[in-house]
């Protein structure tokens, strides 16, 4: 692993720091993307979510309820119990 100089290392922190309202912000956009996607780019979109809620260890059972139903409101309420 590589040394870090400080001001690096103070980037790392912040990162991590703001990993959940990094998360949160992203599942907003992909609100937005998934009410106006079609074809291809939705499949892609509901990927994504799905990936950005389990890295944010969003419970199982919730994700699983959102990814059968592909409902864009359904991740809106989740984003916005998340805030």
């Amino acid at each position: 692993m590589p040394d870090y100089t400080p001001y690096q290392q103070k980037i790392i922190k912040r990162y991590y720091e703001n990993y959940d309202d990094l998360g949160r912000q992203r599942l907003g956009e992909l609100v937005t993307d998934l009410y106006l996607a079609e074809g291809k780019k939705l499949a892609n979109g509901w990927k994504r979510a799905e990936e950005t809620m389990r890295r944010m260890k969003v419970p199982e059972g919730r994700i699983r309820i959102i990814m059968e139903s592909k409902d864009p409101a359904l991740l809106a309420k989740l984003v916005k119990d998340l805030g």
